[in-house]
């Protein structure tokens, strides 16, 4: 059995997602290789000296991993040949290391910076929001507006940083291989107050701008499908082109999110998904809807 996926996949995820793809392309392979042993996890996790859920959150990319671990494992599922497991041990090292986004990690929590490996490797980001402009799309002053609103006994200081974050997210969209982004956003979202007059004048003109990559849809929610769209609540789909990766849906929540890949829940957000870009007006729509509002 080749314990490798294509060389593509690699690549691609060294290129943009870094640690976060190489450790969920990692413990992917090392899942399809246990299971094609028939070697459950509490076996393996005997094997390296651990638990079952140990076992699980190594396979899903959620833990560093140990070269010894890795390599005890790989014996465990008869995975001998030299070459192979040097690949695969030689990827433990850049699966472990940091991504761009590590020196924020005095306001990242850890299960923020597992969004961020993905959103950088990320093919296609489909998102929902219901609350405020989408992050990627958001200007400084209305996200410094947005961030100081949700943390309002943030320092300056900490403000300033977390807006800084923000804008390096923002630079996925500007690369030469950019994802392809299409947001479904609740009307009320753009007609929010977030910061003075000027500052929503300036977002509106900002995402009008923005429609006009090829890279960016954004359908609007109209008031009368608003319902819809509050009870849905904000998520994510992320799609990936790296094979091996499967979709997965992002959760947010106060103190903690949901990372959803099985192919159950998959479908019913995709269909979610489906029902409210139905229920939204046309892409074509959207900068005359902004148009109006700045009218207003």
């Amino acid at each position: 059995m080749n314990a490798l996926p294509s060389g593509h996949s690699w690549t691609a995820a060294r290129a943009h997602g870094g640690p976060t793809v190489l450790r969920i392309l990692l413990g992917g392979q090392l899942r399809r290789l246990r299971e094609a042993n028939g070697i459950s996890r509490e076996a393996a996790g005997d094997a390296i000296r651990a638990s079952g859920s140990k076992i699980s959150r190594l396979e899903l990319g959620r833990v560093g991993f140990k070269q010894r671990d890795v390599a005890d494992l790989l014996t465990l599922y008869g995975v001998h040949d030299k070459d192979e497991r040097e690949a695969l041990l030689g990827l433990v090292y850049r699966a472990n290391a940091p991504g761009w986004w590590h020196r924020y990690g005095d306001i990242l929590p850890p299960w923020f910076e597992v969004y961020i490996g993905l959103e950088e490797a990320a093919c296609t980001l489909r998102i929902h929001e219901t609350r405020f402009v989408p992050e990627l799309l958001q200007t400084t002053e209305y996200a410094t507006a947005s961030i100081a609103l949700a943390r309002p006994d943030a320092p300056p200081c900490e403000i300033e940083r977390r807006v800084s974050l923000l804008m390096r997210r923002q630079e996925v969209l500007r690369r030469a291989d950019a994802p392809q982004l299409w947001a479904v956003v609740d009307e009320a979202a753009l007609r929010r107050r977030v910061g003075g007059e000027d500052i929503m004048r300036a977002q509106l003109a900002a995402l009008i701008q923005a429609v006009r990559s090829p890279a960016i849809t954004v359908q609007i929610v109209p008031p009368g499908h608003g319902a819809v769209a509050a009870f849905t609540g904000p998520f994510s789909l992320l799609r990936f082109a790296e094979t091996g990766l499967p979709d997965i849906v992002y959760l947010e929540q106060l103190t903690s999110a949901l990372y959803l890949d099985k192919p159950a829940d998959l479908a019913v957000y995709k269909r979610c998904l489906d029902r409210l870009s139905v229920n939204a007006a046309p892409p074509t729509a959207t900068a005359g809807i902004c148009a109006g509002i700045l009218a207003e």
